[in-house]
């Protein structure tokens, strides 16, 4: 493959991804292009070789088929965690059925589609279930594609497990929502690594794999070891479903992207952890990376973003 479309390639797995795909190809035969309405946000892609950053916006028909005849295989990583049910249909479900009559109009047949562990038409979540209905839109369409469904990601950089460090180095006791909500936590190279492998292997077509990591923990379990890892663990008050509901839609009324949405609640009742029906990493030649092994090195004080804490905290200005 000399062109492969990476839509989604500058967020945190697109960013993963990116430089495998590098290092795959030897950074000397193919290019990665890499569409996104903002280009200047993702500068920390510009140093890797054979990126092309490129100014469009994907939701738009005509930008989105444009990029598409040009290339040979098409990667879709968009997704949302938060939003309206409109904003879930017109990226989960919109996209990729745009992004399958582009495919087909162009013939380019190739597709890796990253979805989520627990997609079902039936889930509880308008996220659980337009996750579906996106692979079912690709699905029914004359292509090679091949899902991936992953649990929680973790990695440097995260907005998970960062998340609740954070919010235990300013609270002195962090309510938390779901707390027996059960998750089966996957590193981003993993991830990343399994879409390569799935790019290389015509024998993945057709196939979803479920991506995740080797131990499940509860949410409670998550928040208390990135607690611990950055230095900052609090006690922890898990709410009753009632209160967990009326927390989650007050932060859904706060400005920026919410910390949590009843949405989100509504999805967490679905265990995000391997059922064993699909094939997972191992079929994939990956034994996945433990939390513990790769989670501290990012999360401890000194280290990742934390570095800067001791900084901050003896900072003097005159």
């Amino acid at each position: 493959m000399q062109k492969l479309l990476v839509l989604g390639g500058t967020g945190f797995v697109g960013s993963a991804l990116c430089e495998q795909l590098v290092e795959h190809f030897g950074g000397a035969t193919g290019r990665l292009v890499v569409p996104s309405r903002r280009p200047q946000r993702a500068k920390h892609l510009l140093p890797l070789p054979t990126i092309e950053l490129t100014e469009a916006d994907i939701h738009d028909d005509a930008q989105l088929s444009r990029l598409v005849a040009s290339s040979d295989a098409v990667i879709n990583l968009v997704a949302i965690l938060h939003g309206s049910p409109d904003d879930f249909e017109r990226v989960h479900i919109g996209l990729p059925r745009r992004l399958a009559r582009a495919c087909e109009q162009a013939g380019v047949r190739r597709v890796i589609h990253v979805s989520a562990l627990g997609a079902s038409v039936s889930g509880p979540s308008h996220y659980l279930r337009s996750k579906a209905a996106g692979e079912a839109a690709l699905a029914g369409a004359s292509l090679d594609v091949t899902r991936l469904r992953p649990s929680v990601i973790f990695g440097a950089g995260d907005r998970f497990l960062n998340l609740f460090a954070r919010l235990q180095s300013m609270l002195p006791v962090l309510p938390l929502a779901g707390a027996d909500a059960r998750f089966q936590p996957v590193w981003v190279e993993d991830v990343a690594a399994a879409i390569v492998r799935c790019l290389d292997d015509d024998a993945t077509i057709g196939q979803a794999f479920e991506c995740t990591g080797p131990t499940v923990y509860t949410l409670r379990d998550l928040v208390r070891l990135a607690g611990r890892w950055s230095g900052h663990e609090r006690p922890i008050l898990a709410l009753p479903d009632g209160l967990a509901r009326l927390q989650a839609g007050l932060m859904s009324l706060a400005p920026g992207e919410p910390l949590m949405s009843r949405d989100n609640l509504d999805s967490m009742r679905v265990p995000n952890v391997a059922s064993g029906a699909l094939p997972g990493l191992a079929e994939l030649g990956i034994t996945p990376a433990s939390l513990e092994a790769i989670a501290p090195s990012y999360l401890s004080p000194g280290r990742g973003t934390a570095r800067l804490d001791e900084m901050r905290a003896t900072a003097r200005r005159d």
